[in-house]
């Protein structure tokens, strides 16, 4: 992960900047502020920093439409943090390219380990995953096949990134789920059924597939 080392926190309301603050500089993080999305994407087109916590409910706009944006270029860390806490609001932070979701008011204490959790997570992942002629680039969010960029939405894109760190390995479906859609799988899940079929199509030559198992699972494997 390309970074400057501090974390950037987009929140409008005063006293919730002012806390998430106090929480993050007393374990000693760098820290830049942003009330709008203005000036958060002024912040991250002058200096990208590790990790973002971002709200969703902005004045000068929809912090998901940040993300979206975001995510067509980096893979910066970022952790949703709003008020907004439906099942349905959590799935569109994620869909998003949210790597976490946190909703308000939220305890301190939860917040500080979910911030430090989300940068181990990030400090772990390498800047490119290559297998046979398959690469992902994850700082653009991209993978190609023998250099040759294949278009993926981004739930392919997390499921591919998932899958090819772990070769000739079984992933429980379940598991796969929850990791990419950020909730339990309830009974047979023709989400992930689809999603898997149509990566599987993508990779349609690159001499590597997603095998379904026995044991309702799958793999990323040679052909």
């Amino acid at each position: 992960m390309n970074s400057t080392g501090y974390l950037l926190l987009v929140e409008d309301e005063p006293a919730v900047q002012e806390n998430n603050k106090m929480v993050l500089e007393r374990r000693g993080y760098k820290l830049r502020q942003a009330y709008t999305l203005a000036e958060a994407e002024a912040i991250v087109a002058e200096e990208p920093p590790c990790a973002i916590v971002l709200d969703i409910q902005l004045p000068d706009g929809n912090g998901l439409t940040f993300l979206h944006e975001l995510r067509k270029s980096s893979n910066i860390p970022v952790l949703v943090l709003t008020a907004m806490g439906t099942p349905e609001d959590i799935i569109l932070g994620l869909e998003a390219g949210g790597d976490d979701y946190l909703t308000k008011p939220h305890e301190l204490s939860v917040f500080l380990k979910r911030v430090e959790a989300l940068l181990r997570r990030a400090s772990l992942m390498p800047d490119r995953v290559e297998i046979g002629p398959i690469s992902i680039d994850t700082a653009s969010n991209r993978a190609f096949i023998n250099n040759e960029d294949i278009a993926l939405s981004h739930k392919e894109y997390a499921l591919l990134l998932l899958l090819i760190q772990h070769p000739d390995k079984i992933i429980e479906a379940e598991h796969l789920y929850e990791k990419i859609w950020g909730q339990k799988m309830n009974g047979d899940c023709n989400a992930l059924k689809k999603t898997i079929s149509k990566l599987r199509a993508k990779l349609n030559g690159s001499g590597y597939t997603i095998n379904a198992t026995r044991r309702k699972g799958y793999c990323f494997e040679h052909v």
